[in-house]
């Protein structure tokens, strides 16, 4: 079965970057679908299909699956949705006012940092700007665990290749969550959060023993609102 990822949407720059994340890791077989978070449930849900359906649009992928969900919390509801989906990724922008270039995740990203249930990709600021391709992937990792096993399946459903994190510049890092992190979960370590801080590429943080089987086929449709 195809990996899902979630890209979280709300329509800002940041959230641009989002996407042009999710398209790039969707290329390597992935179904892609989009989320956006209403507080209110005033709040009009036609109006944030139309704003999914607007993003889904501007990466070439209109047919994409959307999710409206009804949630006081950006986190809380992700969460929800992620464990209702079964998704494999959450892709996030980095926080408003980050500077072009550099990764820092907001409060709904470092909240799924700290126990989510997926794993999570972090895009820098200005990544919509560019190509937002995927061709040398770092990894950082201690074993031949999820993370390494995440890597090289990406690399060969992109055609790309894995090298030392240390080695130079590359188009996104790969990092493992801590050996002592619950069972399918997310959790960063001292050294992870660094290298995220320090990271001038997209991250994907992934599960304690979960690795994302990138493929070569994805999938798409449809549009969900949670409550």
């Amino acid at each position: 079965m195809a990996p899902k990822i979630i890209v979280s949407y709300d329509g800002t720059d940041n959230d641009r970057d989002a996407l042009a994340l999710g398209r790039a890791l969707a290329d390597a077989g992935a179904s892609l679908s989009l989320a956006y978070v209403q507080h209110h449930s005033d709040a009009a849900s036609a109006e944030a299909d139309a704003l999914l359906a607007s993003g889904a649009a501007a990466i070439g992928r209109p047919d994409a699956a959307r999710h409206v969900v009804l949630s006081g919390s950006t986190g809380d509801g992700l969460r929800t949705l992620v464990e209702r989906e079964h998704a494999d990724v959450v892709v996030f922008g980095s926080e408003y006012r980050t500077s072009a270039g550099s990764v820092r995740p907001g409060t709904s990203a470092e909240r799924m940092l700290e126990g989510g249930p997926a794993a999570v990709a972090l895009a820098p600021a200005g990544l919509r700007n560019g190509t937002a391709e995927i061709r040398t992937i770092g990894l950082l990792a201690d074993d031949q665990g999820p993370a390494y096993a995440t890597a090289h399946a990406l690399a060969r459903a992109l055609g790309g290749q894995v090298v030392d994190a240390a080695s130079g510049p590359v188009d996104l890092l790969i990092v493992a969550s801590r050996p002592e992190a619950p069972a399918g979960r997310v959790a960063v370590s001292a050294a992870t959060a660094y290298a995220i801080e320090t990271a001038r590429s997209a991250v994907l943080v992934v599960r304690s023993d979960v690795a994302v089987a990138f493929t070569a086929q994805g999938a798409a449709s449809t549009t969900n609102t949670i409550a």
